[in-house]
């Protein structure tokens, strides 16, 4: 099965548009600024609760409820996919590594290998910096493979197909190849002329928990990040 948020927009809690929605899952678009799930300073301005609040229909007795799958970054916008059981949960992140997860990114520069797979162990440092090491033990193997799709005088539209999913991953990855992704504050060292992190989370594959089918769903993010480009 194969599904876009092309064909209308049903109801937006929070500004997410709504993908898809069944008795196991529901999938939805996530803006950029949107937390995935609470921290201690916000517990409520998250994609968990406002689709926690949306399942039980305003009725705080509800047993209703969404678990999180996985997680976007707070900057990123895009595909998120939550289980609506204790039991389609566990069933996807245990087939997780079967997931097929591609994002859209801008990046600054123009890169030598207009396709390739960047690979190298991520660590993240007490100061919640993530970056690259060369000590297997330390650690974790990490691969990104991408593809570029445009480019502008200074900037690169590209599709990202995420092999494995660490923390701030396509960020750190570009960046240590200097070309690190339009917007980003933390990993970019550079003036940039976005207000948002130009990465979004384009499509996901995934099989799904109940009927065993493979299913597929894109977003039409990449008109914007095309437009953003074409202003660069």
């Amino acid at each position: 099965m194969h599904a876009s948020n092309r064909a209308g927009k049903k109801f937006q809690p929070g500004g997410m548009s709504i993908l898809h929605e069944d008795r196991e899952i529901i999938l939805v678009v996530k803006p950029a600024g949107l937390l995935t799930v609470g921290t201690e300073r916000d517990k409520t301005r998250t994609a968990h609760y406002l689709l926690n609040d949306y399942v039980r229909k305003g009725d705080p007795r509800s047993r209703n409820r969404v678990y999180v799958v996985h997680r976007l970054d707070q900057e990123t916008s895009g595909i998120l996919l939550f289980a609506k059981s204790e039991a389609a949960k566990k069933f996807l992140q245990q087939n997780w590594e079967s997931t097929e997860k591609h994002y859209l990114a801008i990046v600054h520069g123009h890169l030598a290998a207009k396709a390739g797979t960047i690979s190298s162990f991520l660590v993240e440092n007490a100061a919640h910096r993530v970056y690259s090491t060369k000590e297997p033990d330390l650690g974790k193997l990490s691969h990104t493979a991408y593809q570029v799709l445009r480019e502008s005088q200074k900037f690169s539209l590209l599709d990202i197909h995420l092999l494995t999913g660490r923390k701030h991953q396509i960020r750190v990855h570009f960046a240590e190849q200097g070309h690190p992704l339009l917007g980003d504050v933390k990993y970019g060292n550079t003036a940039t002329p976005s207000q948002r992190l130009a990465l979004h989370a384009s499509s996901i594959a995934f099989t799904h928990p109940a009927h065993g089918a493979r299913m597929t769903f894109t977003s039409d993010m990449s008109l914007e990040l095309v437009r953003l480009l074409g202003k660069l």
